[in-house]
């Protein structure tokens, strides 16, 4: 089939006299209006046209329409209510300031001012006030103390309402400008400086704060810089809330974009102080835990901000206290702990009606925050989470469930632990484990105790002690192939989070310290992030301690203790896998909230795994005899699980559906494979077919 494409566009032949047409229009009008500027041009053949005005010029500019109407500069002061009031009010400007400001930013008003500046400045090239002009039309002398209402520590420039440009030249003869962010303040604009445009964060409501918290907060702004330190609750929210109640709206600084700026941090300190007493806000900073590692780094960003910002209601927020090297002034520390399940489920059904802005249709509330009450989540995560799940739910055209939730949330997990350990996404669930029922329900305690650490654990202060976290740690013990990683997985599955199974070669490190960096790096990405962490073999780390008799052994000492005390602090969930538990050090098992044993299956299980493992679509002969193979050939589930797979590939290769041969030749293969003898009382009529006699 030949198909015959319309031209969208007109040939070349058609198109450039148009073109040509619409350049002449243009041209035309640049005509008429030199020749509308040439009927009133008194000389328009003066070869120095642009380099000078003559006096009559001067006059003809004054004549000229234009102004503001304004009436003529005193030293009065500015009217009650009026922007000039408020700025005079808060800068502290004297009416000498007021008209010192009004002359430097009169060319941003007017562009008369220009070219009369230019005149007066005798350079037309200088189209801005010098300082000795703008104390000139003040009525100053260069020599009269008002110069000094021009020195870097007086009120306009200080405040940045006024900066002085070429600073090689003679004091008397730099320039004065306005910012634009100033201009347009006196203009009733409130937009931002459009240099904080990059760093500036969200303004985070959150509907769940405690009323004598906010009022506690507000009342301490009032003293100047505030720090939150967060404990599993959301600082930002709090700082906003404590700024709005006091009458200021809160200017919010995102610390990770500051960092990635630190090179002109100074400028966008300045910004920020300026830009908060020009529209009267406070300013919130934060997480300061994005910040450089490096000590000296930190010390000097966050001196650089608080310096700038003293004048104003500073609030900054993180997971750690406020050190006295970062500011000259210490500031006031409140501690913002976790939310109650009922703040919790507030924040969820806030976020998920401004996400889907009414739209699109959400199941209950409570639900769908039960369906994450083991996820920890800031205010901007909860947000982000919350937008994803609306769009996702839309694009299927359903309501928002607890499974777009939980995606969502996994969304939310940064790739810092994927460098350490190895990410896997559950694919499994309860139905899929065939365990004892005093191990199924260890593995439904380690679930529950996830789901509600917060409110046991925090709100009811069932752990109390400093430095003591709220993590929840659990023990599976038992042979290998016994279901211990498919059970972490089912866990991780249940509670709508990744397993991070870490890896021991990234972890282990054969130089004294290393391990213990490794692991320290492990245990606080998995705190940021919402995964089970999945310790595997893990009496390979978590060993009992022995007597020192060499240095290997005091270090191999120092290592568990390490452990020891990382565990205790720990605010993640982490299980821990071993073949051997009698080899895990007892002080390890006391910090152990779950421990579950994991036997070697029983025939009415180990039928079960048979049944499960070879599943439903594939073929089966008629003489399969599954009840034979459960109660003759004692196998975990990981072997029975290898022998179906072995047996599906030789099903496979002959074409047939699976028969008993192929299912003793695979468990006969997983036999040598495990170094155990194939013996006629297991294999019984089946013997000949896997020996060939």
């Amino acid at each position: 089939m030949t198909y015959t494409v319309e031209p969208t566009t007109p040939p070349d032949e058609d198109r450039v006299p148009f073109l040509w047409q619409r350049l002449q229009v243009v041209e035309d009008r640049v005509r008429r209006t030199v020749a509308a500027r040439r009927a009133v041009d008194p000389d328009p053949d003066d070869p120095y046209r642009g380099q000078y005005l003559t006096p009559d010029a001067v006059a003809r500019i004054l004549d000229e329409p234009g102004g503001l109407g304004l009436p003529a500069l005193t030293s009065a002061d500015p009217p009650p209510g009026s922007v000039l009031e408020r700025l005079a009010r808060v800068f502290g400007l004297s009416p000498l300031d007021v008209d010192l400001l009004l002359i430097a930013v009169a060319p941003d008003l007017d562009s008369r001012f220009e070219r009369l500046y230019g005149y007066l400045n005798d350079d037309l090239t200088r189209r801005r006030p010098t300082a000795g002009l703008a104390l000139e039309l003040c009525g100053h002398t260069g020599m009269s103390s008002g110069r000094f209402r021009l020195s870097p520590g007086a009120p306009l420039l200080a405040g940045g309402l006024v900066e002085v440009t070429e600073p090689d030249r003679p004091p008397l003869s730099r320039v004065l400008t306005v910012p634009d962010r100033v201009t347009g303040h006196l203009l009733g604009s409130s937009a931002p400086d459009v240099r904080l445009l990059d760093v500036l964060g969200a303004d985070t409501v959150d509907p769940a704060l405690d009323p004598a918290l906010v009022r506690r907060a507000a009342a301490a702004a009032r003293t100047g810089h505030v720090h939150l330190r967060a404990v599993g609750g959301a600082p930002e929210g709090l700082a906003g809330a404590a700024l709005r109640a006091s009458g200021r709206p809160p200017l919010v600084l995102d610390a990770a974009a500051l960092a990635r700026r630190a090179g002109d941090l100074p400028e966008l300190a300045r910004a920020a102080a300026l830009d908060a007493r020009l529209s009267g806000t406070g300013v919130v900073i934060g997480p300061l835990d994005v910040l450089p590692d490096k000590p000296s780094e930190r010390a000097h960003m966050l001196r650089t901000l608080c310096s700038a910002l003293s004048g104003n209601p500073l609030f900054t927020y993180g997971s750690d206290g406020w050190d006295p090297a970062w500011a000259a002034r210490t500031p006031v520390t409140l501690t913002v702990g976790p939310p109650s399940p009922d703040q919790r489920v507030s924040r969820w059904r806030h976020a998920l009606e401004a996400a889907t802005d009414g739209g699109q249709p959400v199941e209950d509330a409570d639900v769908l925050a039960r369906s994450v009450a083991a996820h920890r989540l800031d205010a901007g995560q909860l947000r982000r989470a919350a937008d994803v799940a609306g769009r996702t739910a839309a694009l299927a055209g359903r309501p928002v469930g607890p499974d777009d939730l939980r995606a969502a949330v996994r969304a939310q997990n940064g790739a810092g632990l994927a460098r350490l350990a190895r990410r896997v996404q559950p694919a499994v669930g309860w139905d899929d484990l065939v365990l004892p029922p005093q191990t199924h329900r260890g593995l439904r305690e380690l679930a529950v105790r996830a789901h509600h650490r917060d409110q046991v654990l925090g709100g009811w202060g069932m752990r109390p002690g400093g430095g003591r976290g709220r993590g929840v740690i659990a023990l599976l013990a038992g042979e290998s192939g016994t279901g211990k990683t498919m059970s972490a997985e089912v866990v991780a599955a249940d509670l709508g989070m990744d397993l991070y199974v870490v890896d021991l070669s990234t972890v282990v490190d054969k130089y004294i310290g290393e391990t213990e960096k490794n692991l320290e790096r492990i245990f606080t990405e998995a705190s940021a992030i919402n995964a089970v962490l999945l310790f595997d073999e893990a009496d390979a780390i978590f060993g009992k301690r022995s007597d020192v008799k060499d240095a290997r052994d005091r270090h191999a000492n120092i290592e568990s203790a390490y452990l020891l005390q990382r565990m205790e602090s720990f605010d993640g969930i982490a299980v821990l896998t071993t073949n051997l538990r009698a080899n895990l050090d007892e002080a390890f098992t006391r910090r152990l909230d779950i421990v579950a044993d994991f036997p070697m299956p029983d025939t009415a299980q180990r039928l079960a795994l048979w049944e499960r493992c070879l599943g439903e679509r594939l073929p089966r002969a008629d003489d399969l005899d599954l009840g034979f193979c459960a109660d003759r050939f004692e196998l975990a589930g990981g072997s029975i699980r290898a022998c179906a797979v072995t047996a599906a590939y030789l099903s496979a290769e002959s074409g047939t559906p699976l028969t008993m041969r192929q299912v003793v030749s695979a468990v006969a293969q997983e036999y040598r494979k495990l170094g155990r003898l194939v013996l006629d009382v297991e294999f019984g009529p089946y013997l000949a077919q896997v020996t060939g006699v």
